[in-house]
């Protein structure tokens, strides 16, 4: 990760764990706070399903253009092919692609789905989050509420084992959640207790707790182990304190230890694991990666990128389309490496999408580098940006970026208006959303990525 400190040797996955504080069970997570600080919302790429929410007469958009029928935004996220934001209220708005459900509420009415409209939920919301074809939202009192559908290779898996969910339904009822993530086709739950849930496509281990012959949906229990949320056991770790997703990965950190876990697709080491795992493409069970001292995880179908407490950006993983940020590279990156071009800024946040990245300073500024083909980058072209580039143009001069998300072929910014004030009522330009960071997305699992704008069904 970074090779100018001295690293302290690193415990094999075979040793004893760490002894625990006798008390450690009677920790509890706090329900997460909403975001405080309002800005805009910006969105560029395609829009031939409305996920840029500007309407059905807008195509894409090459720069970062302004949403102006969303107000008050505090938390953005970018699916596969649709957008969800929160407000300072508590509320939820969806728009974009809507055929299994992932906008939550009805489109019935012709172009309701190219434009922003909230989503029906039995409470104030706090986290939001966004995979390929469902949604999530968390609210004030710890219930987690899900709607849309989880795909797999065969196709549509169904949200539950009802089916589709077009509009939200209460997952883990009895369970205080306190965070959520999504990746392209899993759901993470982390509970008050410390514990991990997963609930989805478990193809590629991403649930961490089926074998390979379960999560194809070929054992006697069917799709019953993949569609009900259930807790991954961790036998090296008792307590979780934060859980991260990318498109087919999921990782967590161990409170005692520090130490960051995954389990997923490995086909390019995007799980940053030790030599002994590098050459297995698909891990189902946790395993400890070299990430080290991270504040926050994001990534596509074939890459990681990582923030460490160094503010620092690193990135693993697939080279192609510059999707790294490496510049010219010859070959795949096995092991952690910087992202040299961003040494002299701070991170404040990250944000992936199939095939490209980017980068928010503690200064507000954004950049982005990877695939370009869909003009999700909003850099104004469709060439791929193999360095960090900074986005600007007429919406982003003088203004800070807090967050920034992306999808399949769209993305979204989240940005200071001229009166962007935290919900308090005192001026404010910090990041208000948490440093998880859900890739979502859609896209072939695969040694090919997609590289046009059709959305993609595994």
């Amino acid at each position: 990760m970074n090779n100018r400190k001295k690293r302290a040797v690193q415990k094999s996955d075979d040793a004893p764990p760490m002894k625990r504080p006798r008390n450690i069970e009677k920790h509890q997570l706090s329900i997460p706070k909403r975001g405080t600080v309002v800005g805009n919302l910006l969105a560029c790429g395609q829009n031939d399903m409305g996920q840029l929410g500007l309407g059905e007469d807008v195509q894409e958009k090459t720069r970062p253009v302004l949403v102006s029928s969303l107000k008050n935004v505090v938390d953005i996220c970018a699916g596969g092919m649709h957008s969800l934001c929160l407000t300072a209220s508590g509320e939820v708005w969806s728009f974009g692609c809507n055929d299994e459900g992932a906008l939550g509420r009805d489109t019935s009415e012709e172009g309701s789905d190219f434009i922003p409209k909230k989503v029906d939920l039995p409470g104030l919301c706090v986290k939001i989050s966004a995979g390929d074809s469902h949604s999530a939202g968390l609210l004030e009192n710890g219930q987690l509420y899900a709607w849309g559908s989880f795909r797999d290779s065969h196709g549509n898996m169904g949200l539950t084992l009802e089916g589709n969910k077009r509009t939200p339904v209460a997952l883990l009822p009895n369970v205080t959640v306190v965070d959520i993530a999504s990746g392209a086709d899993h759901l993470l739950i982390l509970s008050a207790q410390g514990k991990i849930y997963t609930v989805g496509c478990g193809e590629q281990g991403q649930l961490g707790r089926v074998t390979q012959r379960s999560a194809s949906g070929e054992s006697r229990r069917g799709k019953t182990e993949l569609l009900k949320p259930e807790i991954v056991q961790m036998f090296k770790t008792r307590f979780i304190d934060a859980i991260w997703a990318t498109n087919f990965c999921t990782f967590y950190r161990d409170f005692v230890t520090k130490k960051i876990y995954g389990f997923g697709l490995n086909n390019y080491n995007q799980l940053a694991l030790s030599q002994k795992f590098k050459k297995q493409n698909l891990i189902f069970t946790p395993k400890i990666t070299q990430m080290e001292d991270v504040k926050a995880i994001s990534g596509g179908q074939h890459h990681t990128l990582i923030i460490s407490k160094d503010n620092q950006c690193y990135a693993i993983g697939r080279k192609d389309y510059g999707r790294l940020g490496l510049g010219e590279v010859q070959a795949d990156v096995s092991d952690l490496k910087h992202v040299v071009e961003l040494k002299n800024s701070e991170m404040k946040s990250i944000g992936c999408g199939d095939c490209q990245s980017f980068a928010v300073t503690n200064d507000g500024k954004v950049f982005a580098w990877g695939m370009g083909n869909s003009n999700q980058l909003g850099l104004g072209s469709e060439d791929d940006a193999i360095l960090p580039t900074q986005v600007k143009g007429v919406q982003v001069t003088d203004k800070k970026v807090f967050r920034v998300d992306s999808g399949g072929q769209h993305t979204l910014f989240l940005i200071e208006s001229s009166t962007t004030k935290s919900t308090s009522g005192s001026s404010k330009t910090a990041v208000p959303a948490s440093q998880i960071n859900g890739s979502g997305g859609d896209g072939e699992v695969s040694a090919g990525d997609t590289k046009k704008g059709e959305k993609n069904k595994k």
